[in-house]
C-alpha cells in the first residue's frame, strides 16, 4: 500500500507564454491557494446539504477584489480583462463551481444606468462585492429563444409596472439587485422579434423579495451554493430611470459572449478537478496487488482526460485574449463554450468511471464535479444553440432555406 507521503501530487497549470506575466502568475497562485484552503472545505461541507455560499466567504473574496476583476481602477476594481477573469474562475471552479459563478454577478453588472454619478457609485459597490446581483432572462416559454420574452413592463408615469414570470434566476433572493429582460413594446411589422425588449434594474434588500415579486426555489441536482428561483412579477413597480443599457436583446447577447468564455473556464476547472482527483485515487486504490493506476487501460483513459483539459484551457485563453484585444468573438465564444463544456461533462464522467463504485457515492468529490459539469452544457445557451451560432456564421442559410 502506498503511504500518503509517497502519493504523486498532480501537476497544476501555469500561465504559458505568450500570456505569462508575473502579475498573472501571482493572481493565479493566490486564487489557487484560496480555492484549496477556503473554498474546498466549505464546498465539501455545504454542497451535500445544498447549502448556500456563506456571506463570510463572499467577504473574503471581496477582499481579494474578485468581484471587480474587470471593473476599472478608477472605481475600485482591479482593471483587468477577460483573461484574468476566466483564469480566476477556473481556479475557483476547481473547488466549487458556484463560487466561480458568483463573481459573474458583479463585475459591473447592474450599473449601466443613465445618471453618471449613480453609475460611478454602483461601479464602486460592484467592485467591492457590495452590489452582487441576479440576472433574469429565461422564462417558462423563452429560454434558448430570448426573443420570445413575454414578461411585460408597462410605462406608468415615471415608473414601469412589470408583470410576468422568470425562470432559472440564480441568487435572486440573496442579491442586491435583479436585472430583468422585459418587453415594453410589441414588434412592428417587418421588425425583428427581439424589437421592443428592454432591461430593467430592480433594486432590493438582500435575502428578501420586494413587493410585486414572489419566488419559488427550484430543486436542482447540482450547482448548489446559491438558490435558483422561479419568479412571479405581479405589478412590480420599477423607476423608469432604472432602465439600463441601450437595447435589451443586444445587451443580453453582448453579456452572453463573455459569459460563455467564463463558462468554458469553469468547465475546465471542473474537468481539471476530476483529473487531479483521479491521479491521487488511482495511486491509493489497489486491486490484483497493484495500484489500479498501473493498468494500461486506466492510464490511457487518464491521459485522454488530461489532454482534453489542456486543449480546452488553451482555447479559452486564446478567446479571452482576443476579447481583451477588442474582438467581438461571438463565433469563437460559442465554439469554446461548446467544446469545453462537452469535454467537461465527458471527462468528469470518466472520472466517476475510474473511481468505480466509489465514484457513484457522495464520499468522493468526483460526483460533484460531474453534476456541476453536466449543467455547463445547458446554461448560457445549450450546446445545440452554440452549434447553431457557429454554423450560421460559417454557412449562411440560403434565402429559400
Amino acid at each position: 500500500m502506498i503511504e500518503q507521503s509517497e502519493i504523486q501530487v498532480p501537476p497544476v497549470p501555469v500561465v504559458p507564454p505568450p500570456y505569462h506575466s508575473p502579475e498573472r502568475e501571482e493572481l493565479q497562485a493566490t486564487a489557487r491557494r484560496f480555492a484549496a484552503e477556503e473554498v474546498l472545505p466549505v464546498a465539501n461541507e455545504l454542497d451535500p446539504v445544498k447549502g448556500e455560499i456563506p456571506r463570510s466567504l463572499l467577504e473574503k473574496m471581496a477582499g481579494h477584489g474578485w468581484f471587480g476583476i474587470t471593473v476599472d481602477r478608477e472605481h475600485g476594481g482591479l482593471g483587468l480583462g477577460a483573461f484574468e477573469y476566466c483564469m480566476v474562475a477556473e481556479e475557483l471552479a476547481r473547488a466549487w463551481m458556484s463560487v466561480a459563478s458568483i463573481i459573474a454577478r458583479a463585475q459591473g453588472a447592474g450599473t449601466d444606468v443613465a445618471d453618471p454619478a449613480r453609475r460611478a457609485q454602483l461601479l464602486r459597490r460592484s467592485a467591492a462585492g457590495e452590489w452582487i446581483g441576479a440576472i433574469a432572462l429565461s422564462e417558462p416559454d423563452a429560454g434558448s429563444d430570448l426573443a420570445g420574452v413575454a414578461t411585460r413592463a408597462v410605462r406608468d408615469g415615471d415608473e414601469f409596472v412589470v408583470t410576468g414570470q422568470k425562470r432559472w434566476t440564480g441568487n435572486a433572493k440573496a442579491a442586491d439587485f435583479i436585472q430583468v429582460l422585459v418587453r415594453t413594446d410589441d414588434p412592428e411589422p417587418g421588425e425583428k422579434r427581439s424589437a421592443g425588449l428592454a432591461t430593467l434594474l430592480v433594486e432590493k434588500e438582500r435575502d428578501t423579495f420586494p413587493d410585486g415579486i414572489t419566488g419559488t426555489p427550484i430543486d436542482k441536482i447540482g450547482y448548489h451554493g446559491f438558490v435558483t428561483w422561479d419568479l412571479e412579477f405581479d405589478g412590480l413597480r420599477v423607476p423608469a430611470a432604472n432602465q439600463v443599457g441601450t437595447g435589451g436583446f443586444a445587451d443580453a447577447q453582448k453579456w452572453l459572449n463573455i459569459a460563455r468564455v467564463h463558462t468554458a473556464a469553469r468547465a475546465v476547472g471542473l474537468a481539471r478537478a476530476a483529473v487531479e482527483d483521479c491521479i491521487v485515487y488511482l495511486q491509493r486504490r489497489h486491486q490484483f496487488e497493484h495500484p489500479i493506476g498501473d493498468f494500461q487501460a486506466v492510464r490511457f483513459t487518464l491521459a485522454d482526460m488530461a489532454a482534453r483539459v489542456e486543449q480546452a484551457r488553451a482555447f479559452y485563453q486564446h478567446v479571452a485574449h482576443l476579447i481583451d484585444l477588442g474582438h467581438p468573438c461571438e463565433r469563437e465564444a460559442a465554439m469554446v463554450k461548446l467544446m469545453a463544456t462537452e469535454m467537461a461533462a465527458e471527462v468528469t464522467a470518466d472520472g466517476i468511471q475510474l473511481h468505480g463504485g466509489n465514484g457513484y457515492t457522495t464520499e468522493h468529490q468526483v460526483e460533484r464535479h460531474w453534476r456541476d459539469a453536466r449543467l455547463t452544457t445547458i446554461f448560457e445557451g445549450t450546446s445545440e444553440i452554440q452549434r447553431k451560432i457557429v454554423s450560421d456564421r460559417l454557412l449562411p442559410r440560403s434565402p429559400l432555406g
